[in-house]
């Protein structure tokens, strides 16, 4: 941390962020930590400035997950900080997504939890607050910085934890924190999380205006991503950082893996599952008798997918991020030219793209992967077929697209569009009448309008676009909704993980990955695998289980931002991340040479960029912190 932000906070000024809140309430505009804290109103206010801090995850570029990672890709030109992580340019002097220090798209994280603790030290002054209320403003706080130090830690490991502020007459040891060790980062999170739940509301009503703030459901599934991702790879028993100490000596990961790490986080994701399913929390379904159109099946089970994310405070939402609406982001998920009587409509602007191997992830519609699927034609996915009747709610009739869009699951026809492919709703509700489809080749309306509104891969997350949104000739009217940070479906597929680890395939680890694989339409992994796969029993060791567990998370939680941190918690981001990232041919206008996989960028990752560097500035003036191997 820079010592001038520590003393900001010693003389008992607020940081300039909450300053501004809050010159309303203090003579002669001097704004002090007592006048914040002199009423219940304004301790409020810095409460929800504490709130202020958390990740804007809910647009596009404010997203590490989304932008650095191998999810989506970019049209050349494009700016986004974390863009320039996944193209290979991340370092130690000027850093990307920088929630070290607050720089380069990232918000300083460490504020955050200076706030939370400047909070914490003077809530009990506020008089006339009910004893009640002051413990769950309390609480609230404590998650927050817990979260704040778990955020950090995802990124750069082993990190400094703040566990109160610094006072005036602190020594240089006290000023200049060190980094503690993984496992300690770990415990430290998790008991202000311990400390936080039982003072937490339990649910808020979707009447009350405090949809987004925290609740006990959503602190146990913080805990249960924490101690999950604790008991990865990356961060249990990784040989790569034997070795590693700080300044001072101090061993900073453990090289020696625990399998009781698994034991705590499956008991901790079952705690989450139970308590949110008491809570009425259930996986999402589409119910057509509240819906005035009568649609088909097909298109039913393609609701339960999409809807599931963009339908706000649904029933499998546990965390929507209210501070981050997904608006814009919806804009860039739309082809632009999707209806075509409005191509010249440029508010649908369609640049954030999947690339190819994404699309070649989904399931076949057997439930398998493709190259698992003992029927499914691999070598020929990229031949040419005509769209005939009985696909015509997944294509659009008499279209020539490639083999590789038939017979896929639902959730590759619920999450992305591509050339050939229906996109249901946008103001057409009849799934009888003529829907809307993308048609990319060159000089259709989704192709390139311009050098930026446009997929780069010939693919757009239509996951993330609300059924309901209107495309009008110069507007397009979205509907927004809170970002999900977590929903059931993530914490059914933790535990389901968690528990393979620990018992290896079961009764439990089924029930969970089926239950998810139900509502997307598909089979069990038993009868999946059983009846298509060329190794019909890969689902009864651990190991194979434990693919199919992997695969099936990366599928379910496809563009919410999950699959960044996941390959890196599995150790599986130096094998995915360096795989080409290809696309179709966009230049082409007819279909033979439009569907030529075509090869966009080389992307590379290393051992090292599985840690954020440490900013340089930070190391020049804090000689206690030393930076992350090969950095």
């Amino acid at each position: 941390m820079k010592p001038a932000k520590i003393l900001l906070i010693l003389i008992s000024i607020i940081p300039f962020t909450a300053c501004k809140k809050f010159l309303d309430i203090t003579p002669d505009n001097v704004a002090t930590i007592d006048y914040a804290f002199r009423l219940r109103s304004t301790a409020e206010r810095y409460l929800f400035t504490c709130y202020n801090y958390l990740p804007a995850l809910g647009a596009f570029e404010s997203n590490v997950a989304n932008t650095a990672g191998d999810e989506f890709w970019l049209p050349v030109n494009n700016t986004s900080q974390g863009w320039r992580i996944a193209r290979g340019g991340q370092n130690k002097s000027n850093s990307f997504m920088n929630y070290w220090q607050g720089n380069n798209g990232g918000k300083d994280l460490y504020e955050g939890i200076r706030e939370c603790n400047v909070f914490l030290d003077n809530v009990g002054k506020v008089p006339d607050l009910p004893e009640y209320e002051r413990n769950r403003w309390i609480a609230e706080a404590k998650f927050l910085k817990a979260y704040y130090h778990y955020y950090v830690f995802r990124m750069y490991g082993p990190i400094a934890l703040i566990k109160v502020n610094v006072p005036v007459n602190a020594g240089a040891e006290e000023v200049y924190p060190v980094r503690s060790p993984v496992d300690e980062c770990v415990n430290y999170i998790a008991a202000l999380l311990d400390e936080a739940i039982p003072d937490l509301p339990e649910q808020i009503d979707n009447e009350v205006n405090e949809l987004g703030r925290v609740t006990k459901a959503v602190a146990l599934c913080v805990k249960a991503e924490l101690l999950v991702t604790a008991a990865s790879p990356l961060f249990n028993g990784n040989a790569d950082y034997t070795g590693f100490k700080d300044p001072e000596g101090n061993t900073l990961f453990n090289p020696v893996a625990d399998p009781q790490k698994w034991v705590r986080a499956r008991d901790a994701a079952k705690a989450a599952l139970d308590f949110c399913e008491s809570k009425g929390h259930k996986l999402y379904t589409f119910n057509p008798a509240f819906f005035q159109y009568k649609i088909s099946d097909t298109i039913r089970v393609q609701m339960n997918i999409r809807n599931a994310v963009c339908e706000k405070w649904n029933s499998e939402i546990i965390w929507g991020a209210t501070n981050s609406l997904a608006g814009s982001i919806q804009n860039q998920a739309t082809p632009r030219g999707l209806d075509p009587a409005r191509t010249s409509n440029n508010q649908t602007i369609g640049n954030i793209a999947p690339p190819l191997k994404i699309a070649e992830m989904f399931y076949s519609k057997n439930g398998v992967p493709l190259r698992e699927d003992k029927e499914y034609d691999y070598a020929g996915r990229f031949k040419l077929r005509s769209v005939t009747a009985p696909y015509k709610r997944y294509l659009q009739e008499g279209y020539v697209t490639a083999s590789l869009n038939f017979d896929r699951e639902p959730r590759y026809y619920a999450d992305l569009g591509f050339d050939g492919g229906i996109w249901y709703g946008q103001g057409i509700f009849d799934d009888a009448a003529n829907m809307f489809f993308v048609s990319s080749k060159k000089g259709q309306p989704a192709s390139a309008q311009n050098e930026a509104s446009y997929s780069v891969t010939g693919y757009w997350a239509k996951k993330l676009v609300n059924f309901n949104n209107i495309i009008d000739a110069t507007a397009y009217n979205v509907q927004r909704y809170p970002w999900p940070m977590i929903r059931l479906a993530s914490i059914y597929l933790l535990y389901a993980e968690a528990e393979n680890e620990v018992n290896g395939p079961n009764a439990n680890v089924m029930k969970y990955i089926n239950l998810v694989r139900e509502r997307a339409g598909l089979l069990s992994v038993e009868t999946s695998w059983t009846n298509y796969a060329r190794n019909p029993g890969k689902f009864a060791s651990k190991e194979g289980m434990r693919e199919i567990l992997r695969t099936e998370r990366l599928i379910e939680l496809a563009f919410e931002g999950q699959r960044f941190w996941d390959l890196r918690r599995w150790k599986e981001s130096v094998t995915e991340l360096n795989k080409p990232i290809t696309g179709w041919d966009l230049v082409q206008d007819d279909a033979a040479s439009y569907y030529r996989e075509k090869v966009i960028f080389n992307q590379a990752f290393t051992t090292r960029d599985y840690l954020w560097p440490i900013p340089e500035s930070e190391l020049l003036s804090n000689k206690r912190m030393n930076q992350n191997p090969g950095w």
